[in-house]
């Protein structure tokens, strides 16, 4: 008796359709790897505002993309709203405003803040029409910033944990600032904040 072993063949073009999915898995992974990481870890990052520190500018909840690759090219600058780890837990972010910058003399006083620097020696009010009469403060203080140190502060002065109370913000923890607001619909915006 004649046993015949028997291999069914398969058909030419289903092989060819699984190599050609492998093909497209290999080239899909390859793409993430060298283009959408690196644009994540260095370029632009979503993050979503939390909390009403920087009300009325941002809202808790709002959807933001935010630019890492601005201040790889040039200095943050007074007014501008940053991105940045918290300096006691790097693992937490937060928004806030800029409002002075490395060298300079900030001082407080029912609410005004005066900045004194080489250019105006003898300070200057600091103009802050985002401040609303329900955000403000009556907080006195004066503080000398170094070389790398920024003053930040919220928005929303008396509902916003910033430089007041845990200090000056070294310029390495700066993460970026917000390039888009993605939500709500309503309030979509390019450079949001200024």
């Amino acid at each position: 008796m004649n046993i015949r072993n028997t291999i069914k063949s398969m058909n030419p073009e289903n092989e060819q359709k699984k190599d050609y999915f492998l093909i497209e898995i290999i080239k899909f992974t390859i793409m993430v790897l060298v283009i959408v990481i690196p644009i994540r870890t260095f370029v632009a990052q979503p993050f979503i505002v939390s909390g009403a520190s920087m009300d009325p500018s941002f809202g808790n909840g709002q959807y933001l993309i935010v630019d890492q690759l601005s201040y790889r090219l040039e200095d943050p600058k007074r007014d501008d709203v940053i991105i940045f780890k918290f300096p006691k837990d790097t693992s937490t972010y937060y928004i806030k405003r800029i409002i002075a910058l490395p060298g300079e003399t900030l001082s407080m006083s029912e609410g005004k803040v005066a900045i004194y620097n080489k250019e105006y020696p003898d300070g200057f009010i600091l103009d802050e029409p985002y401040i609303t009469e329900n955000h403000k403060t009556s907080d006195t203080f004066e503080i000398k910033l170094g070389p790398t140190e920024y003053f930040v502060m919220g928005d929303n002065r008396p509902q916003s944990s910033d430089s007041r109370s845990w200090g000056p913000l070294d310029s390495k923890y700066i993460v970026g600032r917000p390039f888009l607001r993605l939500i709500p619909f309503s309030k979509i915006s390019v450079f949001p904040g200024r």
